[in-house]
């Protein structure tokens, strides 16, 4: 989001048609460069990048506008023709005015072309030759020192314009000189430089991706390149040594020497929310705090940090010969893999280098109000130091009025670090501009705000060169270098600025953006559903380690303003849901049941290439079936597992509903529900032959019995009953005893 002040700085473009002067925002070498070749020549092979249909004319300063007393002033004047007409050839004239501007605002509305109209005076003229559809002209003015209009002029910002006259009107472009005073005390500065790979859809960087940002003419490289012998604060974001640090031996070459320029070079630095994240969009979507990463174990092999182990030397009484000569491959060393206990931590892999100013907060420009900085200021930091929110001028009473804002303040119970919008959004501009005969616009207008800034404030001062990408390191050299060479500044760390008094501030025209917080708010409730369903892994930072890291991605500042991000951002949950169905029951069709019991066979669909365990839940909706409520699966990776499910029929038939729920060890649902029919036929012969095996059984036994027990009663009566004969025999010899004599024998 662009500071109020913006559109000051906008170019003003004209068709061919109406031939209406415009300033275009440039960039010039710096000055040394430059004073040798004053007059730079067009050339013939370059084309205009302006918009097609339109001219753009550009006044560029050397030098970044500064003229100390007895120095010449040399200026570029360019046409840019983006129309398909030929411009014709035009004398220019560059005037000066010899009364400063008043102040600040004042310059704004010059720049701008909305001041009223100021006394000038022409000090030089040049002709510009014709300029073809598509090409450019660029000429040099040059005005001695020791001209009468330099004479005399006390210090101060003066009114600089070039103008050529055209068939409709005269056309303008608008620029300033500085005379620094002399004798000035100097003013700290801070310049906070970013060190960020632009929009990422995906956690970290790949190998890939690394190997080009670090190449010789990489992003990254020209970033590094850039601060480099320069004082300024870095912005890291600690995703990008993190991509480095987690490829660990495979991590390309030029990605491992360019991280250790970064931990080497001394310049003080905090660390970006991870991906450069937006902490507005992440509050205001009712996170109590930022998001943080959580895991980055889904990156990392242990094969990449393993540990060369020394090759072990037998012990022997007779010395060693020493062989004359070793093929110089021959390995000394075997790397011995690592458990993952000795991987890097989440902590080791986030840290930015040395000098790190912990509690350093970057929303995007113009959108944390008053709670959002009371908030970031409640967040404890490791080694105390009190939380600062870094916040553009434009939003504070004071800097949207115009009037320079210290570096260090407070707003509300939150302290801030206030960066100038003015001159950052200048530096910004310089640092994308190719050319050099247009980067000294943009660098004098930072020159010109800064030195009313150094005269106005009462404390160090902070700028920044803003988030742009793509920048080389000689564009983004020179808005540093313009920043720390402007008249009476000096160096300042981001805890040097920090420790300063502050002052008190109000805020102002602060607006965020309610699409990105209820993005944020969508991010987080898939992340939710994901860590629950994670629950399935043995290790679920696999799942939810990546998903952090690619919501900070999304949130990245960096795709504020860019068409494509709400595709992205579709895309990305429409992966999210996906990962959600990964794992889930087949279709299934009904079955029929025949006899006593069975198992009944389902199948669960892994698409992750993880093993995930799972429990099967298994309902009847009546009693004719047992089933086996609980089974435990182990789904393998990428693959169909099958499910057997142990049923027991009971007497009766009919259908079975059966109701199949995947759960996690943790009891939450995976996928959804599924239901089944089974037709049971019960073995009702079984049954019917064992019933009358049984009845047959009972009478058999009961008829055994029964015999047994006649028989036993028959064969009793026989032995109590004597037979006939032996009755006829007892008789007759009782009767020959009775007639038998007294005393005699019979």
């Amino acid at each position: 989001m662009t500071s109020p002040r913006a559109p000051r700085r906008a170019p003003r473009l004209v068709t061919a048609a109406m031939a209406a002067g415009v300033m275009l925002a440039g960039l010039v070498l710096p000055a040394p460069a430059l004073a040798a070749d004053p007059t730079p020549s067009p050339s013939p092979s370059a084309t205009s990048a302006v918009p097609t249909g339109t001219t753009v004319f550009t006044l560029s300063p050397v030098a970044n506008g500064i003229v100390n007393p007895g120095d010449a002033l040399s200026v570029s004047v360019s046409i840019q023709n983006g129309t398909e007409a030929e411009l014709a050839p035009a004398t220019v004239t560059l005037s000066l005015g010899r009364t400063p501007l008043a102040d600040r605002d004042d310059l704004g509305d010059w720049l701008d072309g909305s001041s009223a109209e100021l006394a000038l005076e022409p000090i030089g003229t040049d002709t510009i030759a014709a300029v073809e559809p598509g090409g450019f002209q660029v000429r040099g003015i040059t005005v001695a020192a020791d001209d009468p209009a330099l004479a005399g002029l006390a210090p101060g910002v003066y009114p600089l314009a070039a103008s050529y006259p055209d068939a409709v009107g005269t056309v303008t472009s608008t620029s300033a000189m500085i005379v620094p005073p002399t004798g000035a005390t100097d003013v700290g500065i801070g310049v906070v430089v970013p060190i960020t790979a632009g929009p990422l859809s995906d956690g970290l960087l790949t190998a890939e991706q690394l190997a080009e940002l670090t190449a010789p003419d990489g992003d990254l490289t020209n970033q590094l390149d850039g601060v480099t012998g320069t004082a300024a604060i870095l912005a890291v974001d600690p995703a990008v040594p993190a991509s480095i640090r987690v490829l660990g031996t495979s991590a390309p070459e030029s990605a491992l020497e360019w991280l250790s320029r970064l931990e080497t070079i001394q310049n003080s630095r905090f660390a970006l929310q991870f991906g450069d994240a937006d902490v507005t969009a992440q509050l205001q979507a009712g996170l109590p705090r930022p998001l943080q990463p959580t895991s980055f174990t889904a990156y990392m092999s242990s094969s990449n940090f393993a540990t060369p182990t020394p090759t072990p030397t037998p012990a022997t009484s007779a010395p060693t010969p020493t062989p004359t000569a070793a093929p110089s491959d021959a390995p000394t060393t075997a790397p011995t893999p690592q458990p993952d206990s000795a991987l890097p931590s989440t902590d080791e892999l986030l840290v930015v280098g040395p000098a790190t100013r912990q509690g350093a907060y970057w929303p995007a420009d113009g959108t944390a109000d008053e709670q959002i900085i009371s908030r970031l200021a409640d967040i404890a930091t490791d080694d105390g130091t009190a939380p600062v929110t870094l916040i553009p001028s434009a939003t504070t009473d004071a800097g949207s009025d115009g009037r320079t804002v210290s570096a260090h303040g407070r707003v509300g119970s939150g302290e801030v670090l206030v960066y100038d919008s003015d001159i950052s959004a200048a530096l910004d501009d310089a640092s994308q501009q190719e050319e050099p005969w247009l980067r000294g616009a943009p660098l004098t207008t930072a020159t010109a705000y800064l030195a009313f800034a150094a005269a106005e404030t009462n404390g160090p001062l902070l700028v920044t060169v803003g988030r742009g990408e793509g920048r080389s390191r000689v564009e983004l050299g020179a808005a540093i270098s313009a920043a720390f060479s402007a008249p009476d500044v000096t160096p300042r760390t981001i805890a040097t600025v920090a420790a300063g008094e502050a002052f008190d501030l109000e805020l102002t025209g602060v607006e965020s953006s309610p699409e990105r917080a209820d993005a944020a708010s969508a991010l987080v409730a898939d992340e939710s559903e994901l860590a629950r369903f994670a629950t399935i892994l043995d290790q679920p930072p696999l799942l939810t380690g990546p998903e952090r890291a690619d919501i900070l991605q999304l949130l990245g500042v960096a795709w504020i303003g860019d068409a494509t991000w709400p595709t992205v951002l579709s895309d990305h949950r429409a992966a999210t849901a996906g990962t959600l169905d990964s794992v889930a029951l087949l279709p299934t069709s009904p079955s029929d049941l025949y006899g006593s019991s069975a198992a009944l066979r389902f199948w669960v669909r892994n698409d992750l290439p993880y093993p995930v365990n799972l429990v099967l839940y298994t309902s009847r909706d009546n009693l004719r079936l047992d089933v086996q409520g609980e089974t435990p699966i182990v789904a393998t990776p990428q693959s169909n597992t099958r499910v057997e499910v142990p049923v027991q029929a009971r007497v009766g038939r009919g259908d079975v509903t059966l109701t199949l729920q995947l759960r996690s060890p943790a009891f939450v649902a995976i996928g959804e529900p599924e239901s089944v029919e089974i037709n049971v036929y019960a073995d009702w012969e079984a049954v019917g032959i064992a019933a009358l095996a049984v009845v047959i059984g009972i009478l058999l036994l009961f008829g055994i019995a029964r015999t047994v027990l006649r028989i036993r009663r028959r064969r009793k009566g026989m032995a109590t009953t004597p037979p006939p004969g032996a009755a006829e025999a007892t008789d007759a010899g009782e009767e020959r005893v009775s007639s038998t004599p007294d005393g005699d024998e019979p």
